[in-house]
Formats: C-alpha cells, sequence, structure tokens
C-alpha cells in the first residue's frame, strides 16, 4: 500500500502510545487486585486479544482485540520488575538479563517468522492465532504460582500495622514519594529516549541502509546484526552493572556507541557498515540497562511499582513520537542527514537522564526526617 513516510510512522507509533497510557494504570491496579493476579489477568486479556483478532471478520474489528492484547502486555511489561524485585532481590542483574533477552527474543521472532507460518497454515488468520499457544503456555505456572508468590494484594497496598502516613496508605504515599524524586524523572527521560531510538531503529534501519546506498540483502543482513548483537547485551550488562552501586560508567559507554554509530553512518556510511551496526547494537543495550534500574533504584516492591508505572508509561508515551517524527523530517527533508542528526542530537537529554538515573540513590526513601522509613521487601 502506498504511503508516506509519515503516514508509515503514525501506523509504528500505535503499540508505543497504547503501552504508554495503559503502563500508567499498571500500579494501580497492582495495588487493587495484587501483582499476581494483574499478571494473570493481562494475560489472560492477552491471549484473548490475540485468538479474537484471528477470527475478527474484517480490518475494521481487528483494532479493539489488537488494542485488548497490546494494553495486557504492557501491564506485564510494567509488573515484570516488581516480580523480579520481590522473588529475587539478591538477583536483580541475574534475572533482568534473562527476562531482557527473552524480550528481545520475543519482539524479534515474530517478525521473522510469521509469514512462513501464515503461509504454511493456509493465511494470516493462523499465522498470527498461533502466537496464542506461548501465552497459553506462560499462563500455566503463573496459575499455578498465583497466591503463594508473595505477590498478593497486601504486598501492594495498605500494609498491615503501622502502614498509613497521614490517612494515605504506604503504597500511595511511595508514589507520591516517586513523582517527587528526581532519579526517578531522569530514568523516564533516560527509557524514554532509549525507547524512542529503539522504535526508530527497528522501524526504519532497513529503508535508511538502503537509502545510503546499501543493497537490499545488505541491509537486511546489517539489520539483523543491530538485533544480533543487542541480546548478549542484554544478557551481559545488566549483570555487570548491578555489581555496582553507581551505574554511570555504563551509561556513557552505551551512549557514546550509538554516538559513534551515528557519525559513522553519517560520516562514511560505506566504510564500515558493519562496525556501525555492532556500535548501534551495544546502544540499544539501554533498553535492558533501564530494567534493570528499575529494581535498583527502589528499595521496596510498593516503590518499584510505582517507578517502573510511571518511567514506562511516560516513557512509552515519548517513544511513540519517534517513528512518525523521523518519517516526518525525512518527507520534509527528502533525506536521512538530517534525520541521523536528529538521533545524534537525542543522545544528550538521553545522557542527561541516565546519568541522574544512574547515581547512587533511592526514589522511594523518605524525603525529608520527618517521613517514617518503610519497610524492605
Amino acid at each position: 500500500v502506498a504511503m508516506s513516510d509519515t503516514v508509515a510512522g503514525i501506523l509504528t507509533t500505535i503499540p508505543a502510545l497504547c503501552f504508554g497510557l495503559v503502563g500508567l494504570t499498571a500500579a494501580r491496579l497492582a495495588r487493587r487486585v495484587g501483582v499476581s493476579t494483574a499478571l494473570v489477568g493481562s494475560l489472560v486479556v492477552g491471549l484473548v486479544g490475540i485468538i479474537v483478532r484471528a477470527f475478527a471478520p474484517g480490518v475494521a474489528t481487528i483494532l479493539i482485540p489488537t488494542l485488548a492484547a497490546v494494553s495486557g502486555f504492557a501491564i506485564v511489561n510494567v509488573l515484570l520488575p516488581v516480580a523480579v524485585k520481590v522473588w529475587f532481590p539478591d538477583r536483580v542483574g541475574v534475572m533482568t538479563g534473562f527476562y531482557s533477552v527473552a524480550l528481545v527474543v520475543g519482539s524479534a521472532l515474530p517478525a521473522a517468522v510469521s509469514v512462513p507460518l501464515a503461509e504454511s497454515f493456509g493465511g494470516w488468520r493462523a499465522g498470527i492465532g498461533l502466537w496464542a499457544v506461548p501465552v497459553a503456555i506462560t499462563l500455566i505456572p503463573w496459575f499455578a504460582l498465583r497466591g503463594r508468590t508473595g505477590l498478593t494484594r497486601a504486598e501492594l497496598g495498605t500494609l498491615p500495622g503501622p502502614g498509613t502516613v497521614g490517612e494515605r496508605p504506604v503504597a500511595t504515599e511511595v508514589a507520591m514519594r516517586v513523582r517527587r524524586n528526581a532519579q526517578a524523572w531522569g530514568l523516564t527521560l533516560f527509557f524514554g529516549f532509549q525507547s524512542f531510538e529503539a522504535y526508530v531503529v527497528m522501524g526504519w534501519l532497513p529503508t535508511i541502509y538502503r537509502d545510503l546506498g546499501l543493497a537490499a540483502g545488505h541491509a537486511g543482513v546489517l539489520t539483523s546484526v543491530v538485533m544480533l548483537i543487542s541480546a548478549p547485551i542484554a544478557l551481559i550488562v545488566p549483570v555487570l552493572a548491578a555489581r555496582s552501586n553507581d551505574q554511570r560508567g555504563w551509561v556513557l559507554v552505551i551512549i557514546v556507541a550509538s554516538m559513534l554509530a551515528y557519525i559513522g553512518m553519517l560520516a562514511a556510511p560505506l566504510a564500515a557498515p558493519v562496525l556501525w551496526a555492532v556500535l548501534l547494537g551495544i546502544g540499544l543495550g539501554a533498553f535492558p540497562f533501564a530494567l534493570l534500574l528499575l529494581g535498583l533504584r527502589a528499595r521496596t516492591s510498593d516503590g518499584t511499582s510505582a517507578l517502573s508505572s510511571m518511567v514506562q508509561g511516560f516513557g512509552y508515551l515519548i517513544a511513540s513520537l519517534g517513528p512518525v517524527t523521523i518519517g516526518f523530517v525525512h518527507d520534509v527533508t527528502g533525506g536521512w542527514t538530517v534525520p541521523l542528526w536528529f538521533l545524534f542530537a537525542l543522545m544528550i537529554p538521553k545522557l542527561i537522564g541516565g546519568l541522574v538515573a544512574a547515581r547512587p540513590g533511592f526514589v522511594d526513601d523518605p524525603v525529608t526526617t520527618g517521613d517514617d522509613p518503610l519497610p524492605t521487601p
């Protein structure tokens, strides 16, 4: 279908926009029903959305189940760092690395195999409907563990005993502390601009490579290199970064890698395209690194929940501007020089936010000496 780059960017932006809007509600949902119930319920919503979408009679009726599926998975995305914080408080880096790799693979695999599946099983309905199978399998252990995980309503909500500050439940007070904390807003900026960058790279990189003079096949290979590099980075960086209380050095490494990649693509795109792809893949390590900080920058499960909801909610809203903005700039300028410089310039606020977020500290610590300290998980 013929469309401008701006329109193509708008279509790519819809999932990120949905992730942002729904993500902002995740912490409140978890406080009401508990993290376990919220996770199971969200997975069920996602499963039903995938199944209904496969049987939708027309294009118009595909939209609602698609939004339902994306919304369910958005809540899961926000609450997974909370589960890691509660279950593995001493292994946040390792477990964040494991599930970051799962997220990377889970994002790349459908794009690679959905068309072959559709061709093998007789059409697009089967191709998208088959993705209900892994979701259903994922639900089995969650149903088995629900209620025995410690992630119940008592864990995120009004705590027993001295669990209020004034007239507000502890969880609400923690959420207010998080929203007033500079590190929380720094992490929001860092997550938002790294997601902005990631959506642009995933959506536009093959086109950028082709327009820079590479053959279509070569452009596809280089895009695969970027994604392949990001997978081991997602496993290694959280493990190593979690060993220190100060992660600002990792912020510099990640952002400098992205900057060098953009400079290389601007100055000499055909001189060392593999090197630029590797550097860009290292730069995309900002995603698992940001997920790690969600677990490290809060002492309590309430704090992790509030931080994750805020960071991912507002972060994905920032990210939703990425594809459409770059598409519009390309339409207006007729080339990729200005869009690449635009991405390079975005590394500056991303760097500032990352340095604020990565310094030692906790976003849910009492803001004044008059506050009572909260229990650790």
